[in-house]
């Protein structure tokens, strides 16, 4: 299957069927599977060299998540969020992401703080050094990740954790942009001083900012991806 050539399975410690959960999970976010492509069972079968039972289970898994979409007649595809999901989606992060903010500012202490711009750090660091997708949103997570943990709301946390794999399609459509990745380092250096200021309100506007910011960049993207495939 194109996108999936040069795979190499069952040298890691891991467990075949998580490898190949990766290996697909990696593909889609990476873009090398793009949104809408089929998934042929026997293709990831050859592809992969696994047993059809596993491409099955990593299909149902990579569908709960959200990154792949059954589509009758059609099949499994992966995941192709339309402007208006999108849009819904940054809305939905948004909210809780802003709730977050609002109780790390409230409950955090000095030890979530230095966590929280040491990540900061380290996405400055990656966004300068590499445009390898999956270790830029690593980094990115990393803030997210200690965002939360100073927020200390399981509430935020389980609900995010439910959007989180479609989150991060729309996270590296984004990042994938010219010139996004710096911008989006300049929004979260203003967010984290904001928050290390406790400046609630400043907060909650530069998160917005940050969010706005990156759903527009998206929704070009898909706009003009709607206009190409009319064209076709």
């Amino acid at each position: 299957m194109n996108g999936l050539r040069g795979v190499s399975l069952g040298r890691q410690a891991a467990p075949l069927r998580e490898q190949v959960l990766e290996v697909l999970r990696n593909a889609i976010l990476d873009f090398d599977l793009k949104p809408g492509q089929r998934l042929v069972e026997r293709e990831l079968i050859e592809s992969l060299g696994v047993s059809r039972t596993t491409v099955r289970e990593v299909l149902r898994e990579l569908t709960a998540e959200g990154l792949v979409t059954v589509i009758p007649q059609k099949g499994a595809v992966v995941y192709a969020p339309t402007p208006s999901e999108a849009a819904d989606l940054y809305a939905v992060r948004a909210s809780l992401e802003g709730l977050a903010v609002q109780r790390f500012i409230e409950r955090a202490s000095a030890r979530h703080l230095d966590r929280l711009r040491d990540a900061l750090a380290e996405f400055e660091k990656v966004c300068a050094t590499s445009d390898d997708m999956r270790e830029l949103l690593r980094a990115k997570d990393g803030i997210y990740d200690a965002l939360l943990a100073g927020a200390d709301s399981p509430t935020v946390q389980r609900i995010l954790a439910g959007v989180q794999a479609r989150v991060q399609l729309l996270r590296a459509t984004s990042m994938s942009q010219p010139g996004r990745p710096r911008k989006a380092v300049e929004e979260m250096r203003a967010l984290v001083e904001a928050i290390a200021d406790g400046d609630v309100t400043e907060a909650l506007r530069l998160s917005r900012t940050h969010l706005d910011n990156a759903s527009s960049t998206v929704a070009t993207v898909l706009d003009d991806e709607d206009g190409a495939t009319g064209e076709a």
